[in-house]
């Protein structure tokens, strides 16, 4: 049910999207679709949380198999899985991670980027041991969010990705997140005892 819904999002888009449709593209009775989902809004919830966790299964699998120099190459292999995924992968482009339908799809209580952040956030903490902190859970929500924004705009431009627009999406995410990380580390510095001394 959840690939005949994510095929008729890239025919008919979420409007056009119904229970009765995904029923019919899944040749399943009606009643099926409403034993697991009592609409279309709830097809998608699951459909976006599917996507979710292929993106962060996709890029874990990157982060194990490829060897980077820094957390920056990291930025670009998770602006790239999001691009290849934005491609190939049925009612992506449609849904996304929910925001094409509702900001709170995947979480009532938390829009969903913030969702997205919070996912990357323990990738980066796992792989690159940055030091966690409320400062590091906005510099990655802001840089989830203008990476979001420039990627759609890619978007718009080319079906596929402008790759110019793309590439700009990276320099943003890495210059920000650089300016945060460095400011970051001489607060942390300056705080640490006997920095004033030298010692």
């Amino acid at each position: 049910m959840l690939d005949a819904c994510a095929e008729l999002l890239d025919e008919v888009g979420y409007d056009g999207l119904s229970t009765t449709r995904i029923a019919e593209r899944a040749d399943v009775a009606i009643g099926s679709v409403y034993q697991f989902f009592p609409d279309k809004r709830a097809i998608s919830q699951a459909l976006t949380r599917r996507n979710v966790e292929l993106f962060v299964a996709r890029v874990g699998r990157r982060f194990i198999s490829e060897e980077y120099g820094g957390w920056w190459d990291a930025v670009d292999a998770i602006i790239d899985e999001y691009v290849e995924m934005h491609r190939s992968v049925p009612g992506f482009k449609s849904l996304r991670f929910g925001d094409a339908v509702d900001l709170n799809l995947l979480d009532a209580g938390t829009d969903n980027n913030t969702v997205i952040a919070g996912r990357l956030r323990g990738l980066l903490l796992k792989e690159f041991g940055m030091a966690d902190s409320e400062r590091l859970d906005t510099s990655i929500l802001v840089a989830v969010e203008g990476g979001d924004a420039v990627l759609k705009l890619a978007f718009r431009r080319d079906p596929d990705g402008d790759p110019e627009i793309i590439a700009e999406a990276k320099t943003l995410v890495r210059s920000y997140l650089s300016r945060q990380l460095r400011d970051f580390n001489a607060s942390a510095s300056r705080a640490a005892p006997g920095a004033r001394s030298g010692s």
